[in-house]
């Protein structure tokens, strides 16, 4: 298991989600629904649908749907059928989203600050872009794997 990648990033996934998540904590916030939350906000009048959102988050549909129903019930996002394509359903942060995006965002400060002072701010640029490298990597997606039934 030593040499096993997904599970060293799994390892330091989990170890990053508890610390943001307890940084996050006053806030009633998740790190996950932090991460969505702002998402949706630095798109501004942009609303994605639910297929783009999942591709941007790298989620598949189900898991979002999943993330995205307790901030539904909590108000923070609408979803609405998109009037173009009655397909699909757009989501859109609504004003009390947007100030719990705010309020996050001080929170989610201290995590940040607490990992490059501990991880070194060089260090810590230089791994999101490795992990954002391989996030978007389309050689690693699942249909492009060949050899492995899907």
């Amino acid at each position: 298991m030593r040499r096993c990648n997904a599970f060293a990033v799994k390892k330091a996934a989990r170890r990053l989600s508890l610390m943001y998540d307890t940084a996050l904590a006053p806030a009633g916030l998740k790190s996950s629904q932090y991460g969505i939350l702002s998402e949706l906000h630095s798109r501004g009048a942009a609303l994605p649908t639910v297929r783009e959102l999942a591709e941007e988050l790298v989620m598949d549909r189900s898991t979002l749907g999943q993330n995205l129903r307790p901030l539904e019930r909590d108000e923070l996002i609408t979803l609405f059928t998109d009037p173009k394509d009655r397909r699909n359903r757009l989501i859109a942060l609504t004003k009390r989203g947007v100030a719990k995006v705010k309020e996050g965002a001080k929170y989610w400060r201290i995590a940040q600050d607490r990992f490059e002072a501990t991880f070194g701010k060089q260090e810590a640029a230089d791994l999101r872009s490795v992990l954002i490298a391989i996030a978007h990597n389309p050689k690693l997606a699942k249909q492009e794997i060949a050899g492995i039934p899907s």
